[in-house]
């Protein structure tokens, strides 16, 4: 069982933490405190999860063995500055901000033992995948804690280095928006042709789903699964061909480096402050 943790801004992932780690029977409820500035949402999570809550990082902090920072990257230095002096060095402190960087935080609470991690919003449902790293000086058993929390949300990698944090940021931080972008399109496509909306989003829904899942069982390359579907002359080279014409991987490709470039943006930004 985990110890006592405070969620720092519980918000979607605050929440999809909370939810995970409850569901997964690692926690009690009493043994999470969620802290947000509004007094409506800190009701709502008491009502749903039955958890105790504040809307003093402070409190929160001092009374938890495991911090776990869930708040916006833009509004990081100024939780940093508040929660300076009320963190005891042998806590431990997740972070899960966008392009903070574990020195940062290091730095402004002075706590050695961090875990940075990017996880992604199907966490909400156990079906997350994080990218994570750690300094030097988690413990063995702070580790084992923190593994507890990520598999609550779902699938881990652990990185050694920390500049994968923010290629994970880019590829499956921001990767659901694209996702499900791609999804609103391929729904808008089948209503022109003459569909229901009901009826092009479950195809849409199961198609989706469907063809992840064979194509993660299958162990194929991506390009034999969609040789499989492309006869020649056919249906899907006509549309591959005018995916190919109007450059989709090239516009993918592009989307995803500046989303990278901006998690890189937004660390820089943070140090210069």
């Amino acid at each position: 069982m985990l110890p006592k943790i405070a969620v720092i801004g519980a918000g979607t992932m605050g929440e999809a933490l909370i939810k995970g780690l409850l569901r997964e029977s690692v926690i009690t409820p009493q043994h999470i405190i969620a802290t947000g500035p509004r007094a409506a949402r800190r009701s709502q999570l008491e009502e749903r999860y039955d958890v105790q809550t504040t809307g003093d990082n402070c409190a929160a902090a001092e009374a938890a063995e495991i911090i776990f920072l869930s708040i916006k990257p833009q509004v990081m230095q100024h939780v940093l500055a508040e929660l300076h002096g009320h963190i005891s060095p042998n806590k431990l402190v997740f972070s899960i901000a966008a392009g903070v960087k574990l020195a940062t935080i290091q730095q402004a609470l002075e706590v050695p033992s961090l875990v940075r991690a990017m996880p992604n919003t199907p966490a909400q449902i156990g079906q997350g995948i994080t990218v994570w790293t750690a300094t030097e000086a988690v413990t063995d058993t702070q580790r084992a804690y923190a593994l507890t929390i990520l598999k609550a949300m779902g699938e881990e990698i652990y990185v050694a280095e920390e500049h994968y944090l923010d290629m994970a940021t880019a590829l499956s931080g921001t990767g659901p928006a694209y996702i499900y972008l791609f999804m609103e399109a391929l729904i808008d496509a089948g209503v022109h042709l003459g569909f229901s909306r009901h009826i092009a989003e479950k195809l849409v829904y199961q198609t989706v789903i469907g063809s992840a899942l064979y194509a993660r069982q299958s162990g194929l390359h991506l390009a034999a699964l969609r040789n499989q579907v492309t006869s020649p002359g056919g249906t899907t080279a006509e549309a591959l061909y005018h995916l190919e014409k109007g450059r989709f991987r090239t516009v993918l490709s592009r989307a995803i480096w500046a989303a990278y470039v901006r998690s890189a943006q937004l660390g820089s930004k943070d140090k210069d402050s």
